[in-house]
């Protein structure tokens, strides 16, 4: 059963990913506005590196192809989101006119959950072997990483807007 709520979780969090990838994907302009509108520094590459990166980690999470590498990438949007932008809100994901931060700190322990656990068997990781490789305590490792590199992109794209 724990190998069917793995896949479950992975092909959902996949979906998810996807669709915001999407969603960012269909106007770069229009997101490129609201990355400078947060304060994110060269908006126009943070919104392209936004959405092809999320398009990719959503593909990867629905085939399950290096899962804990793709959760990994998760963990580091989702830090990102959660420090421009959903903590000033508080808990609750309906307060505007930012919502809070629940919603990425969902998605977070649902990626570290997948590293921990691996993909599931259903999954091109199980198919390669890879899934023994990069699960538990190198999926941990790896969702350290999405940490690191969400704190290095942090420190370089992004300043708190002044408020007016």
């Amino acid at each position: 059963m724990i190998d069917i709520a793995v896949t479950v979780l992975r092909v959902w969090l996949g979906v998810v990913m996807l669709a915001h990838g999407y969603h960012h994907a269909r106007s770069i302009p229009g997101t490129t506005r609201w990355f400078e509108s947060k304060g994110f520094r060269r908006p126009r590459f943070n919104a392209l590196v936004s959405a092809s990166g999320e398009l990719a980690i959503g593909s990867a999470l629905i085939v399950g192809m290096a899962t804990s590498v793709a959760a990994a990438g998760v963990a580091a949007i989702t830090v990102v989101a959660f420090w421009s932008i959903h903590r000033f809100a508080g808990f609750f994901v309906f307060k505007r006119p930012d919502e809070g931060w629940e919603y990425v700190a969902t998605l977070f322990v649902a990626a570290m959950v997948l590293a921990l656990l691996g993909p599931g068997p259903a999954s091109i990781d199980r198919a390669l072997g890879w899934d023994a490789v990069l699960s538990g305590t190198s999926g941990l490792m790896l969702i350290g990483g999405g940490v690191a590199a969400a704190a290095v992109q942090l420190g370089l794209m992004w300043r708190k807007p002044q408020s007016d």
